[in-house]
């Protein structure tokens, strides 16, 4: 199983065309039997969950059975036709399932191993559905969270990604090494706190955590590869 993230952004001019992306793209992908499980998404503006969106970003997860399909869809499906006509920049990451756990509307879209060798970067995939009347306290401790996240040993980069504004949210965060995720998911009192609360007031109705090997990027975003030389 092969997980593609990419990140595309547009001119501030083409912003229209973003939005139509995100309608006209789902029959192609409901209609590629190659594509296991897919999400197209906004993205929010500080790398994390963010009420704040940037509408030049945007996102499609999707789950392959191996790296041929990718590179049939990534060579001569519509969606990459549109993303080289209409996007001024193209991100991928190609990632394995390490472990998961959790559901995604409903579904265990990742097949994982604890077995798969994790040497070099790491990326963490962090989804929730927030319950309506646990907005508020979500919302008061995510600040934190993020920017103890942007400022931990090992981080590299991270997308802020979500199907729907401020409820169903995600964060899509490379790491040098597994060591420097546990110091951050563990290490830290702040972080740690949130969790707890997360579970005390029962902020969400659906999660999910996974890991993932990261096999190899393409593209820039902002101007830069923020995994070039890291792979």
């Amino acid at each position: 199983m092969l997980l593609s993230l990419t990140i595309v952004r547009y001119k501030k001019a083409l912003i229209p065309l973003a939005f139509l992306a995100m309608a006209i793209h789902r029959l192609p992908l409901w209609l590629n039997p190659a594509c296991k499980f897919w999400k197209l998404m906004g993205c929010g503006k500080n790398g994390s969950f963010s009420i704040k969106p940037d509408l030049q970003q945007w996102a499609l997860l999707a789950v392959w059975n191996n790296q041929d399909e990718f590179n049939k869809f990534q060579k001569h499906s519509f969606i990459s036709g549109w993303w080289k006509k209409f996007c001024n920049e193209t991100f991928t990451i190609l990632c394995i399932p390490v472990a998961s756990r959790g559901k995604w509307d409903n579904k265990e879209p990742f097949d994982s191993t604890e077995s798969t060798e994790l040497n070099g970067p790491v990326a963490v995939l962090t989804r929730a559905t927030i319950r309506l009347n646990r907005l508020k306290n979500f919302w008061q401790n995510v600040d934190k969270v993020s920017r103890l996240m942007h400022t931990s040993p090992g981080y590299i980069t991270s997308f802020g990604i979500g199907e729907a504004p401020y409820y169903r949210q995600a964060t899509f965060s490379l790491w040098e090494n597994t060591d420097s995720v546990k110091a951050f998911a563990y290490g830290s009192k702040e972080h740690t706190e949130v969790i707890k609360k997360t579970r005390q007031e029962n902020w969400y109705s659906e999660e999910l955590f996974a890991r993932f090997k990261t096999l190899s990027c393409t593209g820039t975003i902002n101007g830069i590869n923020p995994l070039e030389g890291k792979i």
